[in-house]
Parts: C-alpha cells; sequence; structure tokens
C-alpha cells in the first residue's frame, strides 16, 4: 500500500509535514518496516519520533519519507552508521541552502541600497548603514569621506 501525503501540505486539514501524528504500527505500515526496527532507529538516533504525554511514538510525514530514504540507503549496502552520516549531511546541506538564500536576500538589499545612494544627486551622502548584525569580531565599519 502505497500513501503519500496530500497534494498541497498543510491545506485543507491534512496536518503539516513535521507534525507528528502516526502511531508506529501505521508509520511501520507506510514505510514497510517492522516496528521493533522502527524503535531500533529511534534508539539508534537515526529517526527521531515525537512523543506523547505517556511517551508513546509519534511519527510525521518529514519521518515516514526519512525512514523510506533509510530502506533505500540500506538496501544499497550501507551500514546503519553510514545512514546516519548521511542523514546528518544532509540536514547540514539544508542548513546552508538556507543560509546562502538569506546571504543573498542580504547582498541584494546591501546592492539595491548602494545604488540608491549612488543614484541621489547628493554626492556628499555617505554609504547606507545596514543593520544585521555582525558576528561578535567580524563586523567591519566603511567610512567615507566628503567630496570637497
Amino acid at each position: 500500500m502505497t500513501v503519500r501525503p496530500p497534494a498541497g501540505g498543510a491545506g485543507l486539514g491534512a496536518p503539516a509535514p513535521d507534525v507528528p501524528v502516526f502511531v508506529i504500527s501505521v508509520a511501520a505500515e507506510l514505510t514497510g518496516l517492522h516496528p521493533q526496527t522502527l524503535r531500533t532507529y529511534d534508539r539508534l538516533g537515526i529517526v527521531s519520533p515525537g512523543r506523547t504525554g505517556g511517551g508513546g511514538r509519534r511519527y510525521s510525514w518529514r519521518d515516514i519519507e526519512q525512514l523510506r530514504e533509510v530502506v533505500q540507503l540500506t538496501s544499497a549496502g550501507i551500514g546503519l552508521e553510514g545512514v546516519r552520516r548521511i542523514l546528518d549531511l544532509e540536514l547540514q546541506v539544508e542548513a546552508l541552502r538556507h543560509r546562502v538564500v538569506e546571504l543573498e536576500q542580504d547582498l541584494e538589499l546591501a546592492d539595491h541600497a548602494l545604488h540608491q545612494t549612488l543614484v541621489r544627486q547628493d554626492t556628499r551622502t555617505n554609504l547606507p548603514v545596514l543593520h544585521a548584525p555582525a558576528p561578535a569580531g567580524q563586523a567591519v565599519t566603511v567610512w567615507r569621506r566628503g567630496r570637497r
């Protein structure tokens, strides 16, 4: 039985991809894994489902997709430690992608602010001040003297 999350994500009453809603028996059926295998993956930290107040595991769509990826990797002959490392690296890559998008947006804003400053007729205008916090020890301030 192949079940996919509803198209459109969290719309029309469907839970968001990160909301833990599936009990272990449903997660096992959706992934084709035995519930004991899911418990082992949880214990090893390969997939960490949410927990209920009583300690029961609840899996999200994202957990189900991650478990399916674990199945593919182990089927390809990769050991569990290798699978864990691959999943960790994928998380790092995703975080870096988000950071690149943030930096690109900051660059666009700075470029726009610089362009707006350069187009002005007043040649004594200093460069704009960007109010993005710089990491400790990495702040640089550029000063430009007015033309005489």
